[in-house]
Formats: structure tokens, C-alpha cells, sequence
């Protein structure tokens, strides 16, 4: 089976089962889902398959993949799944598009096999994490509640997002996020109707999520080195990985495109879809 055939397809890391996913068609672009541990369906976009041969790995530990002993959850292990699937896919260098989480895989794969990377979207990311990192974005959360007081549920978001970091099961862990989630966008309250099916869907696996990983992530003396066309994708409105960080890799990376999204939270792709295609085909589709 040509394995950029849209479909599902499995293949064999060191015995391990790695599923990924196909959907449209053009250039290959590789999208790589946050958490650690969070479900690949969210980050689907419709606009994007209109012009890539999207490629959706399910990560190592979530869906219908393989699991792995929970120490070993670590960045290198992500990295390694990916370039399996990447040299999988064929000899062309592909486009990676790196939400969150996975915006720090697709940075540490580029800068490990710079060769295998023809362009790369940077999505509500950031090149370091730390007291700072999380510093800014628990003080965003806790004053969550006062930008919606007429919404009481906004009260019992910091709450929510805080069990995250207590949950052991998948089930625990799922149910705390999608208490959690209206806080990752611009207005949820305005919009819950039509984001009913994004928060339904959600899911978050325990294993990888509760993992810690003992390398600090911090690549910012890096960046000079990606040379490819490269996106830089942001949410103003991202308590967790917002313009402050983006404006660092777009600083950093010399051949970078930042576009800050006016009306978003951590999801632009589904807040504002057509600008959001519109920027990382901009970039991304020569």
C-alpha cells in the first residue's frame, strides 16, 4: 500500500505499533498534535487538505498506537517515531506543522534532521519552557474568571485546569480538560454551541501526559540554525503559549513568518480557519 494513500496506516517502531493518518492532497506536511497525550483528531483542518497531503501520526501512548513503559515518554522518543514515520512516507523532505507540544517536536526534529524538513509551521508554541514559561501562563489562568463575570462557569475553569496536574487516569484526565478547555479560547462562552463537537471529542491519555521528562526544553540558542521557510502561527489571546513566545521564535529563526491571530485563543485553526490556511499556505505551499 503507498503509504501516503489517504487512509489509516500502521507501521512498526521497534515493535512498538505507530498508527498515522492521510487526508488530501499536495506536498506532504506532517501535523503533530500537543499535550503530550492529547487525541491527533483536534488538529485536523479541512482548509489545509485543500492543498497538503496531511499526515497525522496518532503519538506513541495515545489511540490505536502502541504503548511504551511510562519513563520512557520523553521528547527523543517522540522524535524517534516521527523520523520512523517520516523515512515511512518517502524520500522528499516533508513540511511539519507543530501544534503546542508538538510545535517542541517538530523544533528538536528539525534541528536533528534538518535534511527531512522542507518548511515548518510553529503553532502556539514556544523554543523554551521553565518557571517563566509556566509562571505567565498560570497567572493568565487565574485571571481567567474576571474577563468573563457574567459567565459563572468561567469561575470554576482554574479549578479544572489544576486537576490536570493531579489526574492518574485517562478518564480523570480527560473529564479535567474539557473543564479546562474554554480557557485555551478567545470567547468560548459565545461560541460553546458551535465548539460543542471540538469538546466532545476531546481525549487525553495518562501515561504520556503524567510523564517527566527529565531534559528541560530550551532550544532558543538553536534557532539561527532552521533555515527553511517557517510559520509562526499565534493565538493573541493564548494564555499558554502566546505572542510573547511566538515573537522569540520569530526573532530567533531567520527565515520566519509571524502572524498573530486577532480573535484566537490556543486554536486558530478552528477560531479563525480561513486566515489560519491562508498563513500557512502563504509560507509553506513553494
Amino acid at each position: 500500500m503507498n503509504p501516503l494513500t489517504p487512509g489509516t496506516h500502521e507501521i512498526d517502531v521497534d515493535g512498538v505499533r505507530q498508527v498515522y493518518h492521510v487526508f488530501g492532497s499536495g506536498p506532504v506536511c506532517v501535523a503533530l498534535s500537543g499535550g503530550p497525550g492529547i487525541v491527533w483528531e483536534y488538529l485536523r483542518s479541512p482548509g489545509l487538505e485543500q492543498h497538503f497531503t496531511m499526515v497525522h501520526p496518532e503519538p506513541v501512548g495515545t489511540g490505536d498506537s502502541g504503548r511504551l513503559p511510562a519513563s520512557e515518554y520523553t521528547m527523543d522518543t517522540y522524535v524517534r517515531f516521527l523520523h520512523v514515520v517520516i523515512e515511512h512516507l518517502g524520500s522528499a523532505p516533508v513540511r511539519l506543522l507543530g501544534h503546542s507540544y508538538g510545535g517542541f517536536v517538530a523544533q528538536r526534529y528539525t534541528l536533528t534532521h534538518p535534511e527531512r524538513v522542507a518548511g515548518l509551521a510553529l503553532y502556539d508554541t514556544s523554543p523554551v519552557t521553565g518557571a517563566d514559561f509556566w509562571g505567565a501562563a498560570m497567572a493568565q489562568l487565574a485571571a481567567y474568571p474576571e474577563r468573563h463575570p457574567d459567565v459563572p462557569e468561567a469561575a470554576q475553569v482554574p479549578a479544572a485546569f489544576q486537576r490536570l496536574g493531579a489526574a492518574t487516569t485517562d478518564a480523570e484526565l480527560t473529564a479535567a480538560l474539557k473543564e479546562a478547555v474554554p480557557v485555551y479560547f478567545a470567547d468560548f462562552w459565545q461560541h460553546r454551541a458551535e465548539l460543542a463537537p471540538f469538546v466532545a471529542g476531546i481525549r487525553i491519555w495518562a501515561d504520556p501526559a503524567n510523564a517527566n521528562d527529565p531534559a528541560p526544553f530550551d532550544v532558543r540558542d538553536r534557532l539561527p540554525e532552521i533555515t527553511v521557510p517557517t510559520a509562526i502561527l499565534v493565538g493573541r489571546h493564548d494564555f499558554i503559549c502566546g505572542p510573547t513566545w511566538a515573537k522569540l521564535l520569530a526573532e530567533g529563526i531567520p527565515a520566519a513568518h509571524l502572524t498573530e491571530f486577532p480573535d484566537s485563543g490556543h486554536f486558530p485553526h478552528v477560531e479563525e480557519p480561513e486566515a489560519f490556511v491562508a498563513a500557512v499556505t502563504s509560507t509553506l505551499s513553494n
